[in-house]
């Protein structure tokens, strides 16, 4: 596919979609550059739990705006894992960054308007070259509106619940599927309703509803959407 146009894949959806699992597949079958947002914001949410500056008590805003410049992140490509992992101040946190207690606080996070623009800022810059599959909340709408591809990917609560709470199990979490459930609610409010980049549907992205779907069944979908949109760049 080297000798085809090179676009901008924006992935848009809810919270335990898959979006970042698709967006990695997309992009090593592509040869694009993957960048998991949600990353950036965990990140910076870990940074906060690290530093005392949020809690189920408090959330200490002004202070983590005062630390953005002390936030330092980058993506670097993992030969054995096939993707980028995200490291802060220097140090690989894509482990830590994927717990329930950074999901917990992560929407607050990302709903601080400096916070987002710090983020986004960055976002741009790596989709300069193209040839980039960019997964989050706002891609579509806010960071890259021009995006040649817009996906919208949803499922019903229940359903990433499960899918969530799967997981953290399999990584050793001792959590309720209750507490996950009401986590990915949460999550859907706060990000459906802050003021600052809100989740939405761009009007012109293709909605995807994996409720019922196979990763197989979803990733052929999304691959030939994918192709069709380099062919006619």
């Amino acid at each position: 596919m080297s000798n085809l146009s090179k676009i901008i894949i924006a992935i848009d959806g809810y919270s335990s979609t898959g979006k970042s699992t698709i967006a990695k597949q997309l992009a090593k079958v592509l040869g694009y550059v993957y960048v998991d947002t949600g990353a950036m914001y965990r990140a910076v949410t870990l940074y906060a739990l690290q530093h005392d500056l949020i809690s189920k008590d408090e959330f200490l805003k002004e202070k983590l705006i005062e630390s953005l410049p002390d936030i330092q992140l980058q993506f670097h490509f993992n030969a054995e894992k096939g993707f980028a992992e995200i490291y802060l101040n220097g140090k690989n946190v894509e482990e830590k960054i994927r717990t329930l207690e950074v999901s917990n606080y992560v929407s607050q996070v990302a709903a601080v308007p400096e916070v987002r623009k710090k983020q986004v800022e960055q976002q741009h810059k790596f989709g300069k070259e193209k040839g980039i599959v960019m997964d989050g909340r706002d891609i579509g709408t806010v960071v890259f509106p021009e995006a040649e591809l817009k996906l919208f990917m949803t499922a019903s609560a229940e359903t990433r619940a499960q899918r969530r709470y799967d997981e953290l199990l399999q990584k050793g979490e001792k959590v309720t599927f209750e507490e996950v459930l009401e986590n990915v609610k949460s999550r859907d409010h706060i990000d459906s309703t802050r003021k600052d980049s809100p989740l939405l549907q761009a009007p012109d992205a293709v909605v995807i509803d994996n409720s019922e779907m196979s990763l197989n069944e979803q990733f052929e979908k999304i691959l030939a959407l994918a192709k069709n949109a380099i062919e006619n760049a």
